[in-house]
């Protein structure tokens, strides 16, 4: 019997007996990596995607599942995503669930990556996945004081590097990289010529009933949109059109569409200006319905001013008061750039609950269970639907004297709770002429279109 000492009685480091338990486990052969932020915090890990460097606005999302459609979302397009949920991979990757054909984030941060999945529709792991895709990722980073660096300080330029580990060299490039701010990101990550839609997962029909039958004729504007909601629009029973995120208005009526659909999409909504322009000129000639940053456009076609938001809203459990309902949704949201409310116009008095002055945090009407309405110069009546009530943003708007309105954050569940899934039907009641589209009872509504 051996009589030697474990490591931990022999003077060994912690650090030291960790790499030991390592040495016999799928992370045994982990290369460094180094994360810096543009403020010269700096966090280092080890590789568990492509091998390289990263560049963009660093951000976090809280959603505890749905990886995957969180890294395929094309509306993470420049943007370095941190998981707050500590382990990551743990069910594998089901391509089924991608949400784009390419992967548009610039890079991602974990706390830990699973090597070996379980689960009976994976087809590979995640760290396999970002390798081929070209996703440079880290692992072992303490992502609760990062996400807390990022809440205190806002967003800001980043950078993951598995090649350049000194920390003043990747600062440099770090503070050399581009802002999001005023890029177009949308035109990155829009489909290059007209398409049809009709895909349906197989792998997803376990879960989810059989469409509704095509009742609709929809052109659909592509600024990044995700699949899971082109999904959502074909299973309501709407025939997709799929045109790029500078289609010109006159090409869109053309098709003769029953209504439009302006999809989510990456960054700064003031720097896609070819999309609400054309948007300006369908308001009020077809039924339109935009989600994230196709709600971005309507705002802007209407003349409303955009702010860019502190750390922005990312994750799976943002909740959202729906004003008219009086019900509160835990939503999906993916944006870092929210609609300034007041900018749309004068408030309605006897619309508004009898107030004539906007309020400084829009959560007032939450307490007052009033929707207020504005007077647009170009629209006419607008108004507010839905409010955020974690910062009192804007969430959702809905015309009064045209056939439109639009929510800020994701309805389609993907990932994310089901409490906003009335949104699609409401579109086809939108479509059908009904005034009353959105009285809607979402308690009954959430789980439409799944199998339970």
């Amino acid at each position: 019997m051996s009589t030697a000492l474990p490591p931990w009685k022999r003077g060994t480091s912690l650090s030291s007996i960790s790499e030991l338990l390592l040495r016999n486990t799928s992370k045994a052969h982990r290369s460094p990596a180094l994360l810096v932020l543009e403020d010269g915090t700096v966090f280092r890990g080890f590789s568990c995607g492509a091998h390289g460097e990263a560049f963009g606005e660093i951000c976090f999302n809280t959603s505890l599942e749905g990886y995957l459609e969180v890294i395929t979302d094309p509306s993470y397009a420049g943007q370095i995503v941190t998981m707050t949920y500590p382990q990551i991979g743990n069910y594998g990757v089901n391509e089924d669930d991608c949400q784009d054909e390419e992967v548009s984030l610039r890079g991602l941060v974990v706390r830990d990556m699973c090597e070996e999945p379980s689960n009976w529709r994976s087809k590979r792991s995640l760290p396999e996945f970002l390798q081929e895709e070209g996703v440079v990722a880290i692992e072992g980073v303490d992502t609760r004081a990062l996400v807390r660096h990022i809440r205190s300080r806002g967003a800001m330029r980043a950078g993951i590097s598995t090649e350049d580990l000194a920390e003043p060299s990747l600062l440099e490039k770090v503070r050399a990289s581009e802002s999001i701010v005023g890029v177009n990101l949308a035109a990155t990550v829009s489909c290059e010529a007209p398409h049809g839609f009709e895909k349906l997962p197989a792998s997803q029909s376990f879960a989810l009933a059989s469409c509704e039958q095509k009742r609709y004729r929809v052109v659909a504007y592509d600024c990044g949109a995700k699949s899971s909601i082109l999904q959502n629009l074909v299973r309501a029973g709407c025939e997709l059109a799929v045109v790029a995120w500078d289609t010109p208005a006159e090409d869109v009526l053309a098709l003769h569409p029953k209504g439009v659909f302006l999809s989510n999409g990456p960054g700064d909504p003031d720097a896609v200006g070819a999309t609400y322009e054309q948007v300006r000129r369908l308001l009020g000639k077809v039924p339109i319905f935009g989600i994230c940053l196709g709600h971005q456009m309507m705002s802007k076609a209407a003349g409303g001013t955009m702010k860019k938001l502190k750390f922005g809203h990312h994750g799976g459990n943002q909740p959202v008061m729906n004003l008219l309902t009086h019900r509160v949704e835990i939503t999906a949201q993916n944006h870092g750039f929210g609609l300034v409310y007041p900018s749309l116009g004068p408030l309605v008095p006897e619309l508004s609950g009898g107030m004539a002055k906007h309020p400084a945090d829009l959560r007032l009407w939450v307490e007052k269970g009033v929707a207020p309405v504005v007077e647009n110069p170009t629209f006419g009546k607008i108004r507010l639907t839905h409010v955020n009530l974690n910062d009192g943003t804007a969430e959702g708007m809905a015309f009064l004297d045209v056939p439109a309105f639009s929510v800020q954050y994701h309805p389609e569940a993907s990932p994310g709770p089901t409490d906003s899934h009335y949104l699609f039907t409401a579109f086809t009641r939108l479509m059908d002429g009904r005034t009353d589209y959105l009285d809607i009872d979402i308690a009954r509504d959430r789980l439409a279109g799944w199998k339970f």
